[in-house]
């Protein structure tokens, strides 16, 4: 008989069908300024503006970045940005595309709008594309979903914008591990008010912080 695939996709964690709801990444993240903290940061210029080259920053040391509910720590960081006057398809001019996360592990932690649970990730590297909301997390991953359960690999695709959870290949190596909460277990947090006490709208620079978030300080 042929072997089953081990490729798993669900929504169990990331969505939280085992509650029976959606849950997606706090939409109102990516309107916030990114704040970063790191001992050495070193800074590419787009050759001549070239839209197809983006802006890319390095940053090394204790690499600490801030977006509204969003937070994310590891030793190594890669910040890949539109030139300044490259508008993206929401309007946006230099935009942030892409942040590359490496660590012992990297970590990454954000809410979820509506009930405001935690999900939080652990990998030797998270890929974030801010442009797709798509996430690919690689090396010894642990992705935790406050009050519904845990998922541990080697390898995990998290769609921010949906909750879509996928991994593992066809190969007989691959194995997936998955724990779910039952039903008794202790509900996630309830809501903190309004956008889980998070700001909704735009950020607005603060005296000293840089707008773009392209650098570290």
């Amino acid at each position: 008989m042929p072997r089953p695939a081990n490729k798993f996709r669900a929504c169990v964690l990331a969505a939280g069908c085992a509650a029976g709801a959606a849950a997606h990444a706090l939409s109102s993240d990516r309107s916030q300024q990114l704040f970063i903290d790191a001992n050495h940061q070193r800074s590419t210029q787009s050759p001549g503006g070239n839209p197809n080259e983006p802006n890319v920053t390095h940053l090394d040391g204790n690499v600490v970045m801030t977006q509204g509910s969003m937070k994310a720590h590891g030793d190594h960081a890669v910040i890949y940005q539109n030139p300044s006057h490259v508008v993206d398809a929401n309007g946006n001019a230099g935009s942030l595309t892409r942040v590359v996360l490496t660590g012992r592990p990297a970590h990454m932690e954000q809410l979820h709008d509506g009930d405001c649970a935690r999900m939080s990730a652990d990998a030797e590297t998270i890929d974030y594309r801010n442009d797709t909301g798509i996430a690919v997390l690689t090396g010894q991953v642990v992705v935790t979903q406050q009050g519904k359960g845990e998922f541990r690999g080697e390898h995990m695709i998290y769609n921010t914008n949906t909750g879509e959870l996928e991994s593992g290949d066809d190969s007989p190596a691959s194995r997936v591990h998955l724990v779910v909460e039952p039903k008794a277990a202790a509900p996630a947090a309830p809501p903190r008010g309004e956008n889980c006490g998070y700001p909704t709208g735009p950020a607005r620079p603060k005296p000293g912080k840089p707008a773009d978030g392209a650098g570290a300080h």
